[in-house]
């Protein structure tokens, strides 16, 4: 059983910003494979199904994005679930919009999510998905830019993204991330 984690903050008022582009690729995944994220555990939003053979849980962390990782360590104590089975996808001003990066480990890049995930799993070594939102403008403030939604002209970059992160994370369920690093990572 796999366990994708999507960051994001929750309620409408921050549904279709940058830091929300983990859920926006959840709900993709959960669209595709007509699971429901709607089980409220583990501080999280939580949905079960199936891509092809593999059981997989969509999990939308509902503790603010700084807070992530006390959901990713509620599941983990609960369900007594593996991190070799765990991905997250989360925003990356550091990737350019509508690219994805993959990989095995790493520092939280400053991303406050990922910080409290590798505070609450002692570990910087879990496979991760980094979706691009691309950097702002010299000079404008970072908070109000990954709380922002995505402007018109940006919005088929976003796209792009989403369904590349979500055809990785299937093609994941019958390989090995390192395939998967392979084949969708340049």
């Amino acid at each position: 059983m796999k366990w994708i984690v999507g960051l994001g903050n929750p309620g409408l008022k921050y549904e279709t910003t940058r830091h929300n582009i983990g859920f926006m690729a959840i709900d993709e995944l959960a669209r595709r494979h007509n699971i429901q994220v709607r089980d409220s555990k583990c501080k999280a939003l939580i949905g079960e199904g199936r891509i092809g053979a593999e059981k997989i849980v969509l999990i939308k962390p509902m503790t603010y994005m700084n807070l992530s990782g006390e959901s990713v360590r509620a599941y983990m104590d609960y369900f007594k679930a593996s991190l070799e089975d765990f991905v997250v996808l989360y925003d990356d001003m550091d990737t350019e919009l509508g690219k994805i990066r993959l990989r095995f480990q790493g520092s939280s890049g400053g991303h406050n999510g990922m910080k409290s995930i590798i505070q609450h799993t002692g570990t910087q070594s879990f496979q991760r998905v980094r979706m691009g939102i691309s950097r702002p403008a010299p000079g404008r403030d970072i908070v109000d830019y990954v709380l922002q939604d995505f402007a018109k002209g940006e919005r088929e970059l976003l796209k792009q993204s989403i369904e590349r992160t979500a055809d990785a994370v299937e093609f994941f369920m019958a390989n090995t991330f390192e395939q998967t690093m392979a084949k969708f990572n340049g």
